[in-house]
């Protein structure tokens, strides 16, 4: 009984490996002929049984579906790539544990090629603002090629465009941990007959340098992106709401780069959504006195000082951001609006006063006053109507004013600018 046993169970193992090689047979035909979705039935119909066979078998089906999968993922079918890669990733395992590399050459290739076609898909998927997609694509050639960082700090990128705030950040922390510098050298030499600089590789360049049609060589060094992605990470802390770690963050990007005033700028605006306002103002004062001419420094600056009402400090800021940039059409809205603010505090103490002389004069002395920078603040706005006489904004703000001053000619004369 027990030799019965034995014999029924070989001749169960011999159709095992019989149904495998016909189904593998069938995959490749299916393949040759052009035909990748009847190689993947023909595929499916041993998958089951695949994990028992010999590791010949093993590397074979799984370099038969990587193929079949590749050109799937050709023909347009974009969650075939993971699984192609998978394949190939077996084969090379499978054969390095058996030391037998049938197939471990030509895998290699073909993943270098699905490379070079998952970074030209997430390339298509990002100019149609499919940035999740493109994300995972590039992501996926970076785990076949991991010498080419460049690809994960893409991956990245795409993430970010995305909105996809916490697939981002895995990838820009994976990149610290690679100490990714991701600074490259460029060289360069302008072409003779265009005129044109053209960037290529060094050798191509000096001999064309050598031959006479280039001249001008120049080797350049592109700018490190290690603070670039530090100041992403501390942005991506913040916009998730880890606040405390988007500060730690930001330290460390400020010591590692204390001149970039961007960075200065992201802190300030934290410390100001988390109500410290104290600290925004002296952040952006820090920005200003780098960067004295920096319009939108000296707006930012103007509107805090507005919310906590300094007047005074706003109106210096926001004239500073104008002389800086003489079309900057919120600061002059801005601008404008402290002076109705403070015309319009001035109307309740206006009207708590009795009917007695003396506070019929101080009436009509707080009245002028308010009149007065209620036609400050409409005569900043005229002026910026000189540089930009059709901005929206800036005729409407002023319809405002002149109405709640009374001049019926110029507040008909900017209703009628407005096409009202």
């Amino acid at each position: 009984m027990k030799t019965k046993m034995f014999i029924l169970a070989a001749m169960s193992f011999t159709m095992v490996g019989f149904a495998q090689k016909n189904e593998l047979k069938a995959a490749e035909k299916a393949l040759k002929g052009g035909d990748a979705m009847a190689a993947k039935t023909a595929l499916e119909g041993v998958a089951g049984m695949i994990d028992g066979a010999e590791a010949k078998y093993q590397a074979q089906y799984y370099y038969v579906r990587g193929k079949a999968y590749s050109e799937i993922a050709k023909g347009g079918d974009n969650t075939a790539f993971a699984e192609a890669v998978a394949s190939f990733k077996k084969v090379v395992a499978l054969e390095e544990e058996s030391g037998k590399a049938k197939y471990t050459t030509d895998t290699n290739q073909r993943m270098a090629v699905i490379t070079g076609d998952l970074v030209n898909s997430a390339i298509e998927d990002n100019g149609k603002k499919e940035f999740e997609s493109a994300a995972n694509k590039l992501y996926m050639g970076y785990q076949l090629s991991p010498k080419d960082t460049i690809y994960l700090y893409y991956a990245a990128s795409s993430a970010v465009n995305g909105a996809h705030y916490e697939q981002a950040l895995g990838y820009y922390n994976e990149l610290q941990k690679l100490g990714y510098n991701g600074s490259e050298e460029l060289f360069k030499a302008t072409n003779i007959e265009s005129g044109e600089v053209e960037t290529m590789d060094k050798t191509t360049r000096d001999l064309y340098v050598k031959a006479g049609t280039h001249k001008d060589p120049l080797d350049e060094k592109t700018e490190s992106k290690s603070a670039e992605i530090v100041k992403n990470i501390a942005l991506i802390y913040g916009q998730l709401g880890q606040d405390d770690k988007a500060l730690e963050a930001y330290a460390v990007a400020r010591a590692n780069n204390p001149d970039d005033v961007n960075l200065i700028l992201q802190e300030a605006n934290l410390h100001y959504k988390l109500g410290d306002k104290e600290k925004f103002k002296t952040l952006m004062a820090k920005a200003s006195a780098m960067e004295p001419d920096n319009a939108d420094l000296l707006y930012n600056i103007g509107v805090i000082n507005m919310e906590q009402g300094n007047i005074e400090e706003a109106r210096a800021a926001y004239r500073k951001a104008l002389e800086a940039n003489p079309n900057y059409t919120n600061a002059q809205l801005n601008l404008s609006t402290t002076y109705v603010n403070e015309g319009n505090s001035l109307i309740d103490e206006m009207n708590t006063l009795g009917n007695s002389r003396s506070d019929a004069a101080k009436y009509d002395a707080l009245k002028q006053k308010k009149d007065d920078l209620f036609a400050q603040g409409a005569q900043i706005l005229e002026d910026a109507l000189k540089l930009n006489p059709d901005n929206q904004g800036v005729l409407s703000q002023l319809k405002n004013i002149y109405g709640a001053m009374g001049d019926n000619d110029n507040f008909m004369r900017i209703k009628k600018l407005l096409g009202e």
